[in-house]
């Protein structure tokens, strides 16, 4: 059992109990061309940046046991998968998500947003977000990112394709000023 620290992000408590799938995820929004598949605490930075991108946004609630079948209906129907956790990239839930897609033999692009393997600066909780691009802003330019680095592959002269997607590089540096007036605008 886990008991975090801080605040949650606000969600009135129903009374009573309800009772919760296990290994079920839900979809908060259902958009176009992207899937963020957020776990845990970044739910709400993925659904706000959802609403911008006009994204789906599954909040995946379980890590083990995943819900391999939403995975799968996802993966189906859009052309981008985005993992977003605030664990380690490495070995985390995207990799996970990774292995469900390649035991069922699918090749879907796949972008793993999550912390970085090395050592953070001390700060607060919300900037050292931010700096590892954990916010709705940093999502949305890793998602931004990786799409032109996908729409660019699939052009007819796209010849050489790299092999790595922008997103998926290590990025430690600032959402530019408009990328976070879309997001605070939104």
């Amino acid at each position: 059992m886990r008991y975090p620290r801080g605040t949650g992000p606000g969600v009135a408590l129903k009374r009573g109990a309800e009772t919760l799938p296990i290994g079920r995820g839900e979809i908060r929004r259902m958009g176009r061309d992207i899937a963020l598949l957020a776990f845990g605490s970044r739910v709400p930075a993925a659904e706000e940046a959802g609403r911008v991108l006009e994204a789906t946004v599954a909040n995946m609630r379980f890590v083990k046991p995943l819900d391999e079948t939403l995975i799968l209906e996802l993966a189906d129907r859009h052309r981008l998968l985005v993992t977003v956790e605030e664990n380690a990239i490495a070995g985390g839930a995207g990799s996970a998500v990774s292995e469900v897609l390649a035991a069922h033999g699918l090749n879907v692009y796949c972008l793993h947003l999550g912390l970085p393997d090395l050592c953070l600066e001390q700060a607060g909780h919300e900037e050292q977000l931010r700096v590892c691009g954990l916010d709705a802003a940093g999502i949305l330019y890793s998602v931004r990112m990786e799409m032109e680095h996908i729409d660019f592959c699939a052009r007819d002269d796209a010849h050489v394709c790299p092999a790595v997607g922008a997103g998926q590089r290590q990025r430690l540096e600032q959402p530019t000023t408009a990328e976070k007036a879309v997001c605070d605008a939104s």
